[in-house]
């Protein structure tokens, strides 16, 4: 199995500078490319600050952050010449996915995988910028890549026999959770899930059920705990006792029923987009953005940190 120890990452925002680090630390050369002449020095900046979280995390044991293992590059094909794994992280438009493919294809190996992190666009959507589509995967990774172990791993007919395999094998390698999308849908898994508890979470506020704060409370200090530690499906299985998910369901299903058929179907628009905004600024009291991101990702390494031997043991 090739352990892909050349990367090389394409788009250097926010996503592309989360995989960087995260691939810098497992000990593998990452050529980075962006057309932003401040690419060089914002990716750095981000990986040192995201250096501390992933040595608390023990994911940078096989690397010492040595700035010989990155390069950039002023060209996407210059990037992927010899790179055995490509993340793809360019901004969410169709042509300008298309454009880069058009660039890199002659330049890739044999062997390469391209994994996109796209979170809109479909694997299909994005296949017909190559006129081979068969070595491009979806890898959708949850933000920011280097902290959240997510990924969503996509490929069909068009995609080389094997191709979604390494790619999985190689994000396990690096400290990632994967799971396979077996069917293409707007928003792959996990979007649909957080798109679905949003909706009711804005029809709740524009319904005056509760407000903003108090709705991100009931779910940090509620469900959204326990769906840490396991999902939904199996908690439910727990909830009856011995009698597992089939005394679940004969106990609770007249009640889901009820919720469902009460669910709202908001559209946001500018009306409850203001309700909204208000009602987080007020939870955010004061806070800044930058201030409440490390807040966040403080409290994500701990609890990572805190489950991952039970993980390991798993």
């Amino acid at each position: 199995m090739n352990e892909f120890r050349t990367t090389a990452v394409l788009g250097a925002g926010v996503i592309g500078a989360s995989w960087a680090s995260l691939f810098l630390a497992s000990g593998r050369s990452v050529a980075v490319y962006d057309p932003d002449p401040n690419a060089k020095s914002t990716v750095l900046e981000y990986i040192n600050n995201a250096w501390l979280v992933l040595q608390k995390l023990g994911l940078t044991e096989n690397s010492n952050q040595s700035g010989s293992n990155i390069e950039f590059h002023t060209s996407a094909a210059d990037a992927v010449a010899g790179a055995d794994f490509i993340q793809e992280s360019v901004p969410e438009r169709i042509e300008i996915k298309h454009a880069i493919y058009r660039e890199i294809e002659n330049a890739l190996t044999k062997d390469a995988v391209i994994a996109s992190s796209a979170s809109g666009l479909t694997l299909s959507e994005m296949q017909s910028g190559f006129k081979d589509p068969s070595k491009l995967v979806l890898g959708h990774p949850f933000n920011p890549p280097h902290l959240i172990p997510l990924v969503e791993v996509m490929g069909n007919e068009k995609t080389a026999n094997g191709v979604v395999e390494k790619a999985e094998a190689f994000y396990r390698a690096i400290g990632k959770v994967t799971i396979r999308v077996n069917k293409e849908v707007p928003g792959h898994v996990a979007n649909r899930l957080q798109a679905a508890v949003w909706r009711e979470s804005i029809h709740m506020v524009a319904s005056g059920v509760a407000s903003v704060e108090d709705i991100d409370t009931a779910m940090w200090a509620g469900p959204g705990l326990r769906w840490a530690a396991m999902g939904p499906t199996m908690l439910f299985h727990l909830g009856a006792g011995e009698g597992g998910l089939d005394e679940f369901c004969q106990r609770y299903s007249d009640s889901f029923n009820r919720w469902w058929d009460d669910l709202g179907t908001p559209h946001l628009n500018p009306q409850i987009a203001r309700q909204l905004i208000a009602g987080v600024e007020k939870e955010a009291n004061g806070s800044s953005t930058g201030e409440l991101t490390a807040k966040r990702d403080e409290m994500l390494t701990a609890i990572l940190c805190a489950s991952r031997q039970l993980r390991d043991h798993d």
